[in-house]
């Protein structure tokens, strides 16, 4: 079976500039095709002007409340701060969470004009499948 067939892709931070603040993303919903038992978190920038741009990986059990930092051990590779360095780069940060839901959070801090990116949640391994 291929890739398109046993993946899903979903956004979670449209992209945007950014500036100072702290931008929640949508949460994705991990059950999809009798579960998905794998997930990679992509980032994708633009232009990084200036600031840095932190990023998390939270989980939450009903996708609503009780959103936590994905634990350290349960993530596969750094999460990145961005930074103006950063132009047109993408970032992969496995996740083995176990709780349903997932989103990324960005916290901007010594922004004045800030910088452009997005990310999603790509899903694998369904227990279920084709997903498409």
């Amino acid at each position: 079976m291929s890739t398109y067939n046993q993946t899903l892709f979903r956004r979670s931070l449209s992209p945007v500039a950014r500036v100072d603040g702290t931008a929640n993303g949508v949460a994705v919903d991990r059950a999809v095709n009798g579960g998905m038992q794998d997930a990679v978190v992509l980032v994708s920038t633009g232009t990084i002007t200036d600031g840095s741009h932190a990023i998390a990986v939270q989980d939450s059990d009903d996708g609503t409340t009780g959103w936590q930092a994905v634990p350290a051990d349960q993530l596969q590779g750094a999460v990145p701060t961005v930074v103006a360095i950063n132009d047109d780069t993408v970032f992969e940060t496995g996740v083995l969470a176990s709780r349903r839901y997932l989103r990324v959070v960005a916290v901007t801090t010594g922004s004045t004009t800030g910088g452009v990116f997005g990310a999603g949640i790509l899903l694998g391994s369904p227990r279920t499948a084709p997903t498409h």
